[in-house]
């Protein structure tokens, strides 16, 4: 069984910026833009999928098929771009403006990408995740994750098993049984399994560009995929 990595935040400059708006949201997470198919597991099993503006709660699941991508936005402000191919879990999310003791938010990449900007918990919380490879200490805006131990596709071909945390703004400390790594803005850390977590002097090249269609939803507010806004159950 693969181990999940759980991952913190990051995401593309442009998108952050138009996507600064906070969201008022009951629910934990809603789907802000999407391109393509996303789908949900719930902490019940059951499976559907997912449209533009689809609540999203602590225990789903969340899987972008090929060529697909999803940006997920928080109640705290936080903001996580799925790039193809991944899967994501939803482990704990906690927030409420006055009460920044019970802040919470852990989520699981199971494989594949994400850019996020942190919220509100992201920035005012001293985070802690783990990687399948490490656990990683997060406080700052900008970050990006990419699993490369459950993923050895064309994009992690040529590269060593490993987790890559790459930092855009704020910093990171990845610590796993060997030892620890601190990354500040544009650094970008590799963590092998059963290593030392080592600091990168060049980029690995996994970052992603979405569809000219997605960015221009993005920076316009419009909807993607029209025609194809509402949920439906996947059943057996």
């Amino acid at each position: 069984m693969k181990a999940p990595v759980l991952a913190a935040f990051v995401t593309a400059a442009g998108i952050a910026a138009a996507l600064a708006a906070p969201a008022a949201l009951a629910q934990d997470a809603s789907v802000a833009r999407l391109y393509g198919t996303l789908s949900v597991r719930k902490a019940d099993g059951s499976l559907r999928i997912l449209a533009q503006s689809s609540h999203v709660e602590s225990g789903d699941t969340l899987s972008t098929a090929p060529d697909s991508y999803a940006l997920v936005r928080f109640r705290d402000g936080a903001q996580v771009l799925l790039k193809p191919g991944t899967a994501v879990r939803i482990d704990s999310f906690r927030f409420s403006a006055d009460k920044p003791q019970d802040d919470l938010f852990t989520y699981s990449l199971l494989h594949g990408g994400v850019r996020a900007v942190s919220g509100t918990v992201g920035k005012r919380s001293a985070a802690k995740y783990t990687l399948a490879t490490a656990t990683v200490g997060v406080r700052g805006k900008t970050f990006s994750v990419d699993d490369c131990v459950n993923e050895r596709g064309e994009r992690c071909a040529t590269l060593d098993a490993a987790v890559y945390v790459a930092v855009s703004d704020g910093d990171a400390v990845v610590v796993n049984d060997r030892g620890e790594l601190a990354l500040s803005a544009g650094q970008t850390g590799l963590v092998a399994p059963n290593q030392r977590p080592l600091f990168l002097s060049t980029d690995p090249g996994l970052q992603f560009t979405p569809p000219a269609t997605f960015i221009r939803s993005v920076m316009a507010g419009s909807v993607l995929n029209s025609g194809r806004n509402l949920e439906c159950a996947i059943t057996r």
